[in-house]
């Protein structure tokens, strides 16, 4: 990855992953929008496709222009063999949407099971992972958990001033003022989202949100729960990986050993890309709400 410039690719799964089933962010969402949490994964389908494939564009520009090296296509024998060797890690999301769906497990728990999983599939079916590594392993995801709650906890304190001061509320009332328009109303918290999710972590932020801006979302706008969960989510999730928080940063900074600024500008390109994708769902509904069954 580093011989590839990989640093400039390392976090882009960290946008996808919370509208792609399943999906930590949209979980706590639909607990507290009070809206079904499986109908929420299905709102986050087309928007995750619309998101993959700008990151598809993106991807091949910055190849052509960096000039990457070329490869090989799969002939069709290796094509096949390549799509049956990767499809035990194909469980691993089946055991995370499965447990929740089904009532088998919490999502703290499936995600237990799925990285049990995990690491049987590396021990014994894909041969990756020796048992000789796991301590190397296991310390180097508690050198990234503590930084992430370190991050949180520092988070924490901010949005505690943030409530006491009743910001959200005098934020969330001048918002309301401004437009009478969905579209640009969904402008506006995209906006002022993008600012909250600079300074604050995305769970925590989206607890401070959510009670403050769903109400006029719906009463006000009469914007589906669906389509304001899907666009809350991706915007506060694009503070992973935005100074000076930017939790995502500085884990792929630990992992890859590059400066977290020089990761944040090689990931201008797909930060705007998300941004396209964030106005295409405020602006087209269907895009959360045409799976879901009414």
């Amino acid at each position: 990855l580093k011989d590839l410039r990989g640093d400039r690719f390392l976090d882009n799964y960290r946008l996808l992953s919370p509208i792609i089933p399943p999906s930590m962010l949209f979980v706590l969402f639909g607990v507290m929008a009070q809206v079904p949490i499986a109908e929420m994964f299905i709102a986050g389908l087309l928007p995750g496709l619309l998101l993959g494939t700008g990151f598809f564009i993106v991807i091949a520009l910055v190849g052509l222009v960096q000039q990457y090296p070329k490869g090989q296509w799969p002939t069709r024998s290796q094509a096949l063999h390549d799509l049956l060797w990767g499809l035990p890690a194909l469980l691993i999301p089946v055991i995370i949407i499965g447990g929740i769906l089904w009532g088998v497990a919490t999502p703290t728990e499936s995600a237990a099971l799925a990285s049990l999983a995990a690491l049987i599939m590396g021990r014994f079916v894909y041969g990756d992972l020796r048992l000789s590594q796991l301590p190397q392993v296991l310390t180097r995801t508690a050198i990234n958990a503590g930084l992430v709650i370190m991050l949180i906890a520092a988070a924490g304190v901010f949005g505690w001033v943030v409530i006491y001061e009743q910001l959200p509320q005098m934020a969330a009332a001048w918002i309301a003022a401004l437009t009478s328009d969905p579209f640009v109303f969904l402008l506006l918290v995209i906006g002022a989202l993008l600012l909250v999710g600079m300074v604050i972590d995305g769970i925590a932020a989206l607890i401070l949100v959510v009670p403050i801006l769903m109400p006029i979302a719906q009463s006000q706008f009469a914007i589906s729960p669906y389509q304001f969960g899907v666009v809350v989510c991706l915007t506060l999730v694009m503070g992973l990986l935005t100074p000076p928080v930017g939790a995502g940063l500085f884990i792929a900074s630990s992992m890859t050993g590059a400066p977290p600024l020089k990761i944040f500008r090689s990931l201008l390109p797909f930060l705007l890309a998300t941004l396209v994708t964030l106005v295409l769902l405020a602006w087209l509904p269907w895009l959360t709400n045409g799976l879901i069954q009414r």
